[in-house]
């Protein structure tokens, strides 16, 4: 299994963008296979990797995650291929459907079709990646457009992979099985390993779809990962971004987050949590969320208990485990990204 590092949303962290560069470059001196970047409303992850890709040599270079409603295909591919050309063919291109909440609060578009969408989205991005005629008519997109004055065209630059790789960011079951179908790579974000290794066969159900099996595909879950002797200062220091992701990314309706943790068996504590959090009384979601709670849905505590998770995600099938950081400084980080290291065995 190996590792991979989340600058997941910089901006709020209070580091500079130095920093990170430094944390970045120590994980590839540690041995870390790849970086990630998320997006949501703050950084380009797009950006950063291609800021990454002249400032390092070795590590892989993946946005976890592209928002799809963000961009048209074309453009997430001519975004690859041209990361993948500066990097040497490091670059792995992360996609997300998001929720109705950024995609109609912030992109202003409809949360319409995500995983007939999705379908399209990639099949478009595979032929303009391949330099094929980006020719395609799917249910929720048709390229050229009908009836207008374009004609089908051809990415004038090739990536340097000959088969550039696409994870997906999924979570419900149905967009699972699916990721197992189209994807080369999976990024489930807070899946315990006990889910993740339940997940395994929705996978493999799309793979089979697809006239294939999971070889070489990459389940790459994201996860909070805390080294802390002080079992109580672990957990409390993880509750605030567990908060925002069970309380506030999404709608009342439409939580992802927040129904893995229902699907986990904590559905009580969930929908509390979401209220507090919707109602503006943040200090009450985080204080709603259980020890048990944090403990599934993260990696956090002294070295051997943390060792142990690390291996259960190993033998659930992980192939990439890559972990987020919560530390505010600098100083911390680095120790933790090497305490990390240490345990995993890199």
């Amino acid at each position: 299994m190996r590792l991979g590092y989340s600058l997941s949303y910089w901006g709020n962290t209070g580091l500079r963008p130095a920093d990170h560069l430094e944390l970045v470059t120590e994980a590839e001196r540690l041995g870390y296979d790849s970086v990630w970047a998320a997006e949501t409303y703050g950084t380009d992850p797009a950006a950063l990797m291609a800021w990454l890709a002249g400032r390092t040599d070795r590590i892989g270079l993946g946005t976890a995650i592209l928002q799809m409603p963000a961009r048209r295909p074309v453009a997430a591919a001519m975004t690859a291929a041209t990361i993948d050309q500066i990097s040497g063919g490091r670059f792995r291109l992360g996609l997300g459907f998001s929720g109705p909440q950024l995609v109609e609060g912030w992109h202003g578009l409809p949360y319409g079709r995500p995983l007939a969408e999705a379908r399209d989205y990639i099949a478009v991005v595979r032929k303009a990646l391949a330099r094929e005629p980006v020719v395609h008519q799917g249910e929720t997109l048709t390229v050229p457009l009908p009836g207008g004055q374009g004609k089908e065209m051809t990415l004038a630059v090739s990536p340097v992979q000959e088969d550039l790789p696409v994870y997906l960011a999924t979570i419900g079951p149905k967009a699972v099985a699916l990721t197992g179908e189209i994807a080369d790579g999976w990024l489930p974000l807070n899946f315990p390993p006990e889910h993740l290794g339940d997940c395994r066969d929705l996978l493999a159900e799309g793979a089979a779809r697809s006239g294939r099996t999971l070889d070489g595909f990459d389940i790459a879950p994201m996860i909070l990962t805390l080294i802390e002797d002080d079992l109580d200062i672990a957990y409390d220091m993880m509750r605030p971004m567990l908060a925002l992701y069970l309380g506030g990314m999404g709608s009342r309706k439409m939580n992802f987050h927040n129904r893995l943790a229902q699907r986990l068996g904590f559905a009580d504590e969930a929908r509390a949590m979401q209220e507090a959090f919707l109602a503006g009384r943040q200090a009450e979601a985080i204080a709603a969320m259980s020890d048990g709670l944090v403990d599934a849905m993260t990696i956090c505590g002294p070295p051997e208990h943390a060792r142990d998770r690390i291996a259960a995600y190993r033998e659930a099938g992980a192939t990439t485990l890559i972990v987020g950081l919560v530390h505010p400084t600098l100083r911390l980080r680095l120790e933790q990204l090497r305490l990390i290291a240490e345990l995993a065995g890199i």
